[in-house]
């Protein structure tokens, strides 16, 4: 059995179209690739798969840099991909897209033809259209895309009542984000470009996806919030909010700015933050999806090609 098979169990090869260019991924003079990692993680998903490919890289003699634009501030200063032979974006999924927040900075960048590769995080709902949407962003910026791959994680509403995947992303999880690794440093390297196969097309329009999101705020119909509880003002919530929602002296959030992605809440030291209580609405989702904890566990992450 061929090894990535092996590994992944689900590897996903679809066909590739080959295109002859001059050697990109390894500036002139120099006998050592240089990436970027470029990753939004509210819920430290993103980030665990992110240290996995980082850690491999390294070990393999690439590299690594990472950008954080989880944070506000991270995202108001312009990136220089000059230095960097190619990046890799890594993303949860929220409501069956990136973070619209993520996706309206990339609009900031030029890829100049620079390889990239994705990865995505999801609590086991679903990553379409996400990895061909996200393709369509970044070819539209001037990246090329050669690879891209999907990793199970907790929800994020786990931390009002859902019980999806709370033990993922697991050991199973991280070995497929070390093949991950391989192929795309291969991919970068490699005089012969190797594009990423077409995903089959959406039949949403980005405006119906970018509509989803509310479903979010009907899920989660009590913001994250204080409610009472007494906290040491440490201004972690506030400060590490993606889009300045929270007011750490309140306790409250601005409906108006939050994308509930329960950073706040997963990143409090006094676990003073919560929403409201989605017990009873776990059950409907299992239901509407045809699911059961059991089943929702049985899912792979899965890398395309």
């Amino acid at each position: 059995m061929d090894r990535r098979n092996f590994l992944t169990k689900s590897i996903l090869f679809s066909g590739f179209s080959w295109n002859f260019l001059n050697k990109k991924s390894i500036k002139s003079g120099s006998n050592e690739m240089k990436i970027t990692i470029i990753y939004f993680s509210a819920t430290s998903n993103t980030l665990k798969i992110k240290n996995v490919i980082k850690n491999e890289l390294k070990e393999h003699n690439v590299i690594c840099d990472e950008l954080d634009i989880t944070s506000y501030q991270n995202r108001q200063s312009p990136i220089d991909l000059k230095p960097y032979d190619a990046v890799i974006f890594g993303f949860p999924v929220h409501a069956r897209w990136s973070p619209k927040i993520a996706r309206e900075w990339l609009k900031t960048l030029n890829g100049n033809n620079m390889r990239c590769a994705t990865f995505f995080t999801y609590g086991g709902f679903g990553a379409y259209p996400a990895h061909g949407n996200l393709k369509k962003v970044l070819e539209e910026r001037n990246f090329v895309v050669v690879a891209s791959a999907e990793f199970l994680g907790a929800h994020a509403f786990n931390y009002g009542g859902f019980n999806a995947l709370p033990d993922r992303p697991n050991s199973h999880d991280f070995k497929v984000a070390q093949e991950f690794a391989h192929i795309i440093k291969d991919r970068f390297s490699n005089n012969v470009l190797k594009k990423i196969s077409d995903f089959e097309k959406g039949k949403w329009t980005e405006e119906q996806i970018d509509s989803f999101q509310n479903h979010r705020y009907k899920t989660v119909s009590q913001l994250p919030t204080r409610n009472g509880n007494t906290c040491s003002l440490c201004k972690t919530c506030e400060d590490e909010c993606p889009t300045k929602a929270m007011d750490s002296i309140s306790g409250n959030t601005d409906k108006t700015k939050c994308i509930v992605c329960l950073r706040c809440v997963a990143n409090c030291p006094d676990n003073a933050l919560s929403i409201n209580d989605l017990s009873k609405k776990w059950e409907n989702k299992l239901a509407e999806e045809g699911k059961s904890e059991s089943t929702l566990q049985e899912k792979e992450s899965k890398i395309y090609l």
